[in-house]
This record gives structure tokens, C-alpha cells and sequence, in this order.
């Protein structure tokens, strides 16, 4: 299979870990192509995510490298072979690759954990609630773009509806459940939704309220998407140019004592549907 001119961030993922399993080891890139047999161009490519690799030769260049960390050389094996065409390929062609990216990881992550102080969490959306916040998008969207971004939204959210669904947890603070985007009937349908959410097993909401107690950060959205293996967990966080993600070891670190650290001042998820209850009769 010919190297790839734009590999996606799983595959660049992949090739990031195995240079890091080289790195560990000792040897440069030179070294490793004649340990493995391959030329040293190739291994820039495997490691850059511009040439597929099979699970077979993940599984040698682990050996090769002494790594002995069974889940992770399993992991990294399941990340291999040529891309699979997802349905967030159907929008590679409309949409920023960050959103592409994010799709593709959402689809493979073992567990989601989010934060938000200002914006219900996109998988937590209605389709009304979403439209009046693109409307804000600056510059404006054409109509079109905004349907290409609307049905990618909530094509996301499947992940939580599928056979298995994935476990998600979404600290959300009072601030977000009364912004009132749309007005008084999209958010009361909207606060309605993510009660109904909250009660799917898979899904837990819990409410930071007005007062209750202080947080870290500074309010931006956090996205912690969990990988089969610690090592292989990714952080995404919004921004006004796109998606930014983390993977970092310090990173990961800290955004998830951040998290830690929201979840441990929030409600819990009954007294959090009572307050969102109670926001609703307000409306």
C-alpha cells in the first residue's frame, strides 16, 4: 500500500508510540531500520503515520524494541493496517480534518469524560440547540456548511446509543444550563434532553451549581477521550481556529486531576436532574 500524503491523527498516533517505544529502547531511526531490515526513510514514514503497518509488524518492532507491555503492544496492533473508511469520511470533503479526527476518536475511545461551564457537550445536543449555536460561528456559515456540521453532530452521538455504548460522564456547570441559546422553548427542550441523557446506564450528568464551590481552569471545554491503554488516552480541547489535541504524558496528567477535581465539586446525578428540574420550570 503507497504512503499516505495525509494520514489522520489516529494513524500519526500510531507512529508517534512506536517512536517513542524506539526512543525508550535506545536507537535511532538509523539503528532501527538495520535491526528490522528496513531502510531508514521507511521508518520515518511508519513513524510519521504516512505508511501503513500491519499488526504482525507492530508486534515485531515491539520485540525488537524490548517493550514488554503486552496491552499496549495489543493496543497499538488494533491501530494498524490500511485506514477503514468510517462514516465521518462522507465529510472529509466539508469539514475542518480536526472535526474528522475527532469523529474517528470518539468512534474507538473506551470511555469519554467532559467539562463544560459555558456550552452543553456536543453529544449531549438536540439538533435545535446545535443549529442556534452555529448561528454565532464567526464568520457566519453558509447554510449548507451548517447542515454538513448539524448531521455530523449528531452522527457523533451514536456512540452512545450503539450495541455497546461507550461510558460517558459530563460535568456541566449551572452557567451552561441557563445560557438560553435559541430561546425559552429550544432550551427547555434542550435541559429536557440532557435529563433524559442522564438516565441512559452508560451516561452520568453531574451539575457544578451557582456558589457550590471553585474550579480549575479557566472554563474551557475539556474532552478526555480514553484509549484502551492509559499511555493511549487524548485530550481535546475547543478552540476558536478548531479542535486542539493532547497527548503528552504531562498533559494527560493534568487534565485529568482537572477533571478529577470537577467531578469531586459537582452534584451527583439525582440532585443534579433536580436542579436541571428546577431549571426548566424557571424557563
Amino acid at each position: 500500500m503507497p504512503p499516505s500524503t495525509n494520514p489522520t491523527l489516529r494513524q500519526r498516533r500510531l507512529g508517534t508510540e512506536l517512536r517513542k517505544l524506539r526512543e525508550h529502547a535506545g536507537l535511532t531511526a538509523t539503528a532501527a531500520a538495520t535491526l528490522l531490515g528496513l531502510k531508514q526513510g521507511q521508518i520515518s514514514s511508519i513513524e510519521a503515520g504516512r505508511y501503513p503497518v500491519s499488526a504482525d509488524r507492530v508486534r515485531t518492532f515491539a520485540r525488537s524494541y524490548s517493550c514488554a507491555h503486552e496491552p499496549l503492544v495489543d493496543a497499538l496492533a488494533s491501530m494498524t493496517g490500511g485506514r477503514k473508511r468510517g462514516w465521518w469520511d462522507e465529510y472529509r470533503d466539508h469539514l475542518p480534518a480536526s472535526l474528522i479526527d475527532l469523529a474517528e476518536l470518539e468512534h474507538h475511545a473506551a470511555e469519554f469524560r467532559v467539562a463544560l461551564v459555558i456550552h452543553i457537550p456536543a453529544l449531549l445536543q438536540t439538533t435545535d440547540h446545535a443549529r442556534a449555536l452555529f448561528r454565532e460561528v464567526v464568520p457566519p456559515m453558509r447554510q449548507y456548511e451548517m447542515e454538513h456540521r448539524l448531521t455530523h453532530r449528531m452522527k457523533r452521538q451514536e456512540t452512545l446509543h450503539r450495541e455497546t455504548p461507550t461510558p460517558y460522564t459530563a460535568v456541566i456547570h449551572e452557567s451552561a444550563l441557563r445560557m438560553g441559546f435559541g430561546g425559552s422553548a429550544v432550551s427547555r427542550a434542550q435541559l429536557q434532553h440532557v435529563i433524559e441523557m442522564s438516565e441512559l446506564p452508560n451516561v452520568t450528568v453531574r451539575v457544578i451549581p451557582f456558589g457550590h464551590t471553585p474550579f480549575p481552569g479557566t472554563g474551557q471545554s475539556v474532552d478526555y477521550l480514553v484509549g484502551p491503554v492509559a499511555r493511549l488516552d487524548t485530550v481535546q480541547l475547543d478552540t476558536h481556529h478548531g479542535c486542539e489535541f493532547l497527548d503528552a504524558e504531562a498533559q494527560l496528567a493534568k487534565y485529568c486531576s482537572v477533571l478529577d477535581r470537577m467531578e469531586n465539586g459537582a452534584l451527583t446525578p439525582s440532585p443534579s436532574r433536580d436542579l436541571i428540574h428546577k431549571l426548566i420550570q424557571e424557563l
